[in-house]
């Protein structure tokens, strides 16, 4: 009998509310896709900090184009470059059709790491998608807790020693780790995403009365 631990990724299951969400999120994208592709022909994609499995949610659709969004990818229209999102000096700007970029701004780092990952998105394409959680949405889904991000680190720290949280396999082994888990999310309001995309329409991801996440979307 093996005794790993198993974790499921509900964005790895179609019936799942998570995998739902970013379906419904999608139609945004798909929107933005087929004006250009109206437009132009052909649609040239980067997605900023994605992965392949991410587009499941739109299987068919990317099945039909010739989307381009080092990491292994099976789909013959997909290439995947490993790279930083706030430093893409080597990419040209408008060298892209569309930028996509969904729940990665939040991991870039601090501050100035999100002001150039958002410099990058500005400028390599006439037109963006950019979605990150909510601040003020009570759920924390990185660590698939409620009002986790409001608490004080100290008292987040100690948690993650304690307890296993989110996604992670098992609870982190000393501060360190835990205090790097911590720093690697950094969730944004309305009013900061205003402030890195000030050329485009912030648009609200609603659950119920809430608003979930924030959508900076320049078409």
């Amino acid at each position: 009998m093996s005794n790993t631990l198993v974790i499921s990724n509900p964005y790895e299951n179609s019936q799942s509310l998570p995998f739902r969400f970013r379906q419904k999120r999608f139609h945004h994208v798909k929107k933005l896709i087929d004006d250009i592709l109206d437009r132009k022909g052909s649609c040239k994609i980067i997605d900023i900090g994605g992965e392949q499995s991410y587009w499941n949610i739109a299987d068919d659709f990317i099945a039909r184009q010739n989307n381009v969004a080092d990491v292994q990818t099976t789909r013959p229209n997909f290439k995947s470059y490993l790279g930083d999102a706030a430093e893409l000096n080597t990419l040209e700007d408008n060298a892209y059709d569309l930028v996509h970029s969904n729940s990665v701004i939040e991991h870039v780092g601090g501050w100035e790491q999100m002001a150039r990952m958002a410099v990058n998105v500005r400028r390599l394409a006439p037109e963006y998608f950019v979605q990150t959680p909510n601040f003020w949405f009570p759920y924390e889904r990185h660590f698939r807790c409620p009002a986790f991000h409001w608490l004080p680190e100290q008292v987040r720290y100690h948690m993650l020693l304690n307890f296993r949280m989110g996604f992670a396999p098992q609870r982190q082994q000393n501060v360190d780790e835990a205090m790097r888990r911590i720093h690697s999310t950094s969730l944004l309001d309305r009013r900061q995403m205003r402030a890195l995309f000030p050329d485009a329409d912030i648009v609200a991801e609603r659950f119920g009365f809430l608003t979930k996440s924030l959508m900076a979307i320049r078409d």
